[in-house]
């Protein structure tokens, strides 16, 4: 069952989406971490299948009933005064799934606006908002599917644009809950009114395959995510690297190549960790090569692209916290609290 899913999910998908890279889209604020607890993972993890509800804006088949009535609330601030952040709800219907509402944005903070000779006029703002209904149902004790619709809104100055994009997403848990898998076609769609006439452009359309393994005996979970399935070339296209030197014998140019290819499947994968220390605390890493080959500098490498995270249950709250290294000079601290309403309620 889940491999025809799968195939119904992928060609569905292809009528609407051509492969396209990070940088070549609009909306690419759909691609930041919507919790502090994915931005520990690498950022993105699809296949956890629990009660956290911040995990359905990436897989909507995750929404389960355990998730019912519980807000979660998320927030990351970025370098100077730009931040972005998530809200959701979800309840559970009986016999008819699980549905969520979210709100995820950013805000680019205020600018200042000038003339045509630098003299200040004014100040004006820009951000970019997408609002999410999603849905989720078990079609049986080891698999589920869900969707998410989306609704989004670019505001850049004078410029405008409304979108509107679709999830797909199968995943299945074994019975033993120790094994996930989950695959997910994000960002179906296109953009309704343009930020200019006749000018286009593509959503950041991505297939996304996960899996996890949580062992019997060790509080641990291992989980790879592999991202950007439908585009198989994710690296920087260097000029350079088309010019072989004429002293290169043949031997070191099939080299070069070899290294290529696993350098760009390198790119495809996000390797993460969590450690289960108890029922109301956990520790958690990450790696995104792909981030860190894009956004490294070769004098001093750092810790660009590693994670890590913390989350931990104080009373009715759950609270997570994630650090990310996108660069030397600059690291992203994103918290996140979840808590169920009706644990409010004699």
């Amino acid at each position: 069952m889940i491999r025809k899913i799968g195939f119904f999910i992928v060609a569905i998908s292809s009528f609407f989406a051509q492969a396209q890279s990070g940088g070549n889209n609009t909306y690419e604020f759909l691609n930041l971490s919507s919790s502090a607890r994915v931005a520990a993972l690498g950022g993105f993890q699809i296949a956890v299948k629990d009660n956290d509800p911040f995990l359905a804006f990436d897989n909507p088949s995750l929404l389960n009933k355990e998730m019912d009535n519980k807000l979660a609330l998320s927030y990351v601030n970025y370098i100077s005064d730009i931040g972005s952040g998530f809200a959701s709800y979800t309840k559970s219907f009986k016999d008819i799934g699980v549905f969520s509402g979210a709100v995820k944005f950013i805000d680019y903070g205020k600018f200042t606006e000038t003339d045509n000779a630098g003299n200040e006029i004014g100040d004006f703002t820009a951000g970019e908002y997408a609002f999410v209904v999603g849905y989720g149902r078990e079609l049986d004790t080891n698999f589920s599917i869900g969707a998410n619709v989306k609704a989004l809104y670019s505001n850049l100055y004078d410029y405008n644009s409304l979108g509107a994009a679709v999830d797909l997403s199968a995943s299945y848990l074994s019975l033993n809950r120790s094994f996930t898998m989950a695959l997910v076609v994000k960002n179906i769609g296109k953009q309704i009114t343009t930020y200019d006439d006749g000018a286009e452009e593509k959503l950041p359309f991505e297939i996304q395959y996960g899996l996890t393994k949580k062992f019997e005996n060790v509080p641990i979970r291992l989980g790879l995510v592999f991202h950007n399935l439908q585009q198989w070339d994710l690296r920087y296209d260097n000029p350079n690297d088309d010019q072989e030197s004429t002293i290169l014998t043949t031997a070191a140019v099939e080299e070069k190549k070899e290294n290529k290819f696993l350098e760009n499947f390198g790119r495809h994968i996000i390797v993460n960790t969590e450690f289960l220390v108890s029922k109301n605390f956990n520790i958690r890493f990450g790696y995104n090569y792909l981030r860190r080959s894009d956004l490294k500098i070769d004098e001093e490498l750092g810790t660009v692209g590693f994670s890590w995270g913390l989350g931990f249950r104080v009373n009715k709250f759950h609270l997570s916290y994630g650090r990310s290294a996108f660069h030397q000079a600059a690291a992203t601290n994103t918290f996140s609290i979840s808590t169920r309403l009706s644990d409010f309620i004699n």
